[in-house]
């Protein structure tokens, strides 16, 4: 049985190892590092499956280390911040994290979004009712390998960014509310979700769409929701 990694980056020691702590408990293997230098490097001699990434840190802080790891990899990432408002959570969102908590937190919830993130990291797009490959002029989606391609490149999208285009693909011309993606995507109760869809599915226009203002694909459906166009 596989003992994934997870990869705990916050200048604060006291919270890296308290965090440690409760992964460790779940049979969670444990790298730490104090900023994003450390966890760059440690990326690049560990495997790892989802990292925990504080915004606010010396040397490298979690925003401009989210830039550097989405260049190559799709890890999940969730981002900690003692800063509640929205903006910050959008921004965040935006650079490529998958998940936000807000300091102070209960371990327990982190831990629960730990798993959440490896459940759709490591079965993404795995429907089991619906495994070929789906196109839609000159993109496709094989659930597979776990890979979209436009007109045959690759496109990197994150575990999230993934997961909302499979779910549109797999049901191209039906129109989803933003409660739906979120609740399908995101495996909880949809609470202020409209600006974190709306910033994932900007960021998929942006990679896949050849003018992301007028998209060929994914279309919004105005007080609706949005659509994969057939």
């Amino acid at each position: 049985m596989t003992q994934f990694t997870v990869l705990v980056t916050d200048d604060d020691q006291d919270i890296r190892d308290g965090i440690e702590i409760y992964l460790k408990n779940e049979g969670y293997r444990v790298l730490k590092a104090a900023n994003g230098l450390e966890a760059l490097e440690l990326l690049a001699e560990n495997e790892v499956h989802v990292i925990i990434l504080d915004i606010m840190m010396p040397k490298m802080d979690g925003i401009r280390a989210t830039f550097r790891i989405r260049e190559e990899r799709n890890i999940p990432i969730i981002m900690l911040s003692a800063k509640a408002e929205e903006s910050d959570k959008i921004h965040g969102l935006s650079v490529g994290a998958d998940d936000y908590v807000t300091k102070p937190f209960h371990p327990m919830e982190l831990i629960a979004r730990v798993k959440s993130q490896l459940r759709r990291y490591v079965t993404l797009g795995t429907y089991e009712e619906k495994t070929r490959q789906l196109e839609i002029d000159g993109l496709s989606l094989d659930p597979e390998a776990k890979e979209v391609l436009l007109d045959g490149e690759p496109i990197r999208l994150t575990p999230i960014e993934y997961k909302i285009t499979e779910l549109l693909m797999t049901n191209a011309g039906r129109v989803f509310s933003i409660r739906d993606i979120y609740e399908r995507v995101w495996n909880e109760p949809a609470y202020n979700a409209e600006n974190i869809v709306a910033v994932h599915i900007r960021k998929i226009r942006e990679k896949i769409e050849a003018d992301p203002k007028n998209p060929r694909y994914v279309k919004v459906v105005w007080g609706i929701g949005y659509k994969m166009e057939k």
